[in-house]
Formats: C-alpha cells, structure tokens, sequence
C-alpha cells in the first residue's frame, strides 16, 4: 500500500535529492573555477596535459565545494555535520569501501586460504573462513573509522601539535 503524501510536505528524499543537487552544482562551478582565465588552470588545456598539481587543485577545489554545501545542510537541518558529509548517495558507500579496502593485505594472509584457486572452487569450510575472517577484519576496520574525530574534527594529533607549538611561542 502506497503512503500518502500531504499537500505541501516535501518527503526527506527529495529534501536530501535536493541537497545533493546542490553540492553537485557547487562542486562542478568549484571546478569551473579553476578552469577560467584567471585560474589555476588555463581554459582549453586539455585534461592529458594537466600535471599532478593542476589536478589537485581541481579535485581539491571540488571536495572543498561540495562538503561545504553538505556542511550547509547540516547547519540548516539540524542535522550532525558529520553525518550529512557521510551521506554520499553512492553505492557502494566510499566510507565503507575505504574502510573495506584497508583490510584487503591483511586478508590474503589469513592462513588456510588458497588464493591460487578461484573462489569457486573452495570448500565450504574455505568461505567460511574467508567469510568470517572478512567480517572480523572489517568490524575492526570500521571501528577504527568511526570513533573519535572524524573528518570535520581536528585529529588529536593536530591538537597536541597545536599546543606544542604554542607552548614554544610562549
């Protein structure tokens, strides 16, 4: 049965649709910046010709753009900054493949494994293994994501460095 939706409600899909509109839109003229006469890169180079600094600038000047807009949105939802940067609306989720991906050499070393053999050829004894030791070593990747600061905090490190360094300025 279909939910009614009341006149004059916007449903929190197209609310969250419309947010990511908008960082997508501030992340392409982010880029479009960089790309004018007066930027960093000369309009008309064409992209194989751009060196290693002109595409920081470019992608820095894109995720720069569009956290900002997810930022915004956070600030005008009432929502937890974090959060709303999280919410990519991709998938699979680049928070979670991140994570995935850091656990990958520590899971061709579990022992027992035939990585020669192609995965459908293993026991079920073998993907289980696999499949328990996959779940062991993400937990523990994803634990380690998500605790304490976060992308839109300070690391601890930084902090510590900050008050070193204002302690010699004394």
């Amino acid at each position: 049965m279909r939910k009614a939706c009341t006149v004059g409600q916007v449903s929190p899909s197209a609310l969250e649709d419309e947010w990511q509109r908008r960082a997508t839109a501030a992340a392409i003229e982010a880029a479009r910046k960089v790309v004018k006469v007066d930027g960093v890169i000369p309009p008309g180079t064409p992209i194989g010709r751009l060196g290693d600094v002109e595409w920081g600038w470019l992608i820095a000047a894109v995720l720069f753009a569009w956290i900002s807009t997810r930022a915004e949105h956070a600030a005008a939802e009432e929502i937890d900054t974090e959060q709303a940067i999280r919410l990519t609306g991709l998938d699979p989720n680049p928070w979670g493949a991140g994570a995935i991906a850091v656990i990958l050499p520590e899971l061709a070393e579990v022992p027992g494994l035939d990585w020669a053999r192609p995965l459908n050829d293993w026991s079920r004894e073998e993907m289980t293994l696999f499949l328990v030791e996959a779940l062991r070593l993400a937990r523990k990747a994803l634990i380690a994501r998500d605790p304490g600061g976060g992308v839109t905090r300070r690391s601890s490190a930084t902090v510590i460095a900050d008050e070193f360094n204002d302690e010699i300025s004394l």
